[in-house]
């Protein structure tokens, strides 16, 4: 990188040896906003010395204290050492979990035991500190007889034609990007997905339905009722939707697909 000795940068396994934990660990704080390392022109990770004296404190804060992921981030956000991940519909997503659990009247340790997901994570998406995988959006979703769709907030009728500054986005997780491509009274949900390197939808789900993949640009590896496919541009792809799922993209470029489900209930 220009301006920058080579060496004022780590790799991912170079700052995992140093710290003491495994690469996945790394990868899933920096979902949460623990670290911001830069890209090579290959995609790879590259780590400074602040990023690594911030994974030095979370290890410490993990091992020496118990803390987990979640307590990590608000302790060292309120010691002003990270901030949360920039995604623009963060906000939308918290006030609108967190008004289905009012509405209910249910507290946070009920719907996180519920769901499968700490308290203290359940409580950072509600507040927008955290964004959530497809995976943890999607059990949400079901927990509230609901679908990720109505987290678009795509309300209305559309018209036929949608361009390409009209569509309704939603960012799951690091690395995911969801943009609805028409809605209404349709009974297919189409979306453009845009997923980062390494990101993917996180735990296993599965709902009713069927669904439909055409891989655009880039790779998809897809794990489906114990079996894994890898697809690659031009592959195509159907399964039923109640088999359990799990997708992560493994190359080092972004990879683009049309993604359709029906009926709408993702």
């Amino acid at each position: 990188m220009k301006g920058t000795k080579a060496e004022a940068y780590l790799k991912i396994g170079d700052v995992a040896k140093k710290i003491g934990v495994s690469p996945s660990v790394i990868r899933s704080w920096e979902s949460l906003g623990l670290a911001r390392p830069r890209r090579s022109e290959s995609k790879y990770r590259l780590y400074t010395a602040e990023d690594l004296k911030l994974l030095k404190r979370a290890r410490f804060l993990r091992k020496v204290r118990g803390l987990n992921a979640a307590a990590i981030v608000q302790l060292l956000r309120r010691e002003g050492k990270t901030r949360p991940a920039p995604d623009g519909n963060a906000g939308a997503i918290g006030a609108r979990l967190r008004q289905l659990r009012s509405r209910r009247k249910l507290s946070l340790a009920q719907v996180s035991q519920a769901v499968g997901i700490s308290v203290g994570f359940l409580s950072a998406l509600e507040r927008s500190q955290m964004s959530g995988s497809v995976g943890t959006l999607r059990k949400l979703a079901r927990f509230y007889k609901t679908n990720i769709l109505d987290f678009f907030e795509a309300n209305g009728t559309n018209s036929r034609q949608v361009r390409p500054a009209q569509r309704k986005v939603l960012k799951a997780g690091d690395g995911v990007q969801m943009e609805l491509l028409a809605w209404g009274n349709t009974v297919m949900e189409p979306h453009l997905f845009r997923v980062k390197p390494e990101a993917g939808s996180g735990e296993s789900y599965a709902h009713e339905g069927e669904e439909f993949i055409y891989v655009l640009r880039g790779e998809l590896e897809i794990a489906l009722g114990g079996e894994q496919y890898r697809l690659k541009a031009g592959d195509s792809f159907y399964f039923e939707s109640a088999t359990p799922h799990r997708w992560k993209n493994p190359g080092h470029s972004e990879t683009f697909i049309l993604w359709v489900n029906t009926p709408p209930t993702f």
